[in-house]
């Protein structure tokens, strides 16, 4: 009998560590997909910029505006890394990366982009950097990890923790 509980706790134990290790390998996988998306944008490449979006995926940007599928996703980034967003610099800090499943999981980022020199609709702050909390859900499949949602919102607060903006006097 404590031949088959010490089995059973070296079993647990070596699959509990096969666990993290698979975590950390699909972590590492998703930060280099932020950082080729940095990149990317960086060098105002839409096509890699999307390499990793899904066929399916969704895209909800600053405006509010929806997008849905991978060839939405690349057109909508050329034609701003055409425009407003031409020659701009991005930053990203994740924020937070949770695995909901062993093939789910949600990124938050705070991100930074540099060097706008107008943007429609949009007051930048007085050092000209748009700042937005970004949410990326990655579903893994067969061949890596894929975003299928991209939630993008301005940030108006100070970075950090638990920043939110201070109701209106209205109360609204």
């Amino acid at each position: 009998m404590a031949h088959t509980r010490t089995a059973l706790v070296l079993i647990l134990c070596g699959a509990a560590h096969a666990t993290r290790a698979a975590g950390a390998e699909d972590e590492a996988a998703i930060r280099k997909i932020i950082a080729d998306e940095i990149a990317a944008w960086n060098a105002g490449d839409a096509k890699a910029y999307a390499a990793r979006f899904a066929e399916h995926g969704t895209f909800t940007n600053i405006y509010g505006m929806f997008f849905e599928g991978h060839k939405a996703f690349e057109e909508r980034h050329a034609e701003i890394f055409a425009t407003f967003f031409k020659g701009t610099t991005r930053k990203q800090t994740v924020r937070k990366l949770r695995f909901v499943t062993p093939d789910v999981a949600v990124v938050d980022v705070d991100s930074e982009v540099w060097n706008i020199r107008s943007m429609p609709g949009v007051v930048l702050p007085p050092d000209g950097v748009l700042r937005t909390r970004l949410q990326e859900v990655f579903v893994k499949r067969e061949n890596g990890w894929w975003i299928e949602a991209f939630h993008n919102v301005e940030a108006r607060g100070a970075p950090g923790r638990g920043t939110q903006q201070k109701p209106t006097p209205s109360g609204n």
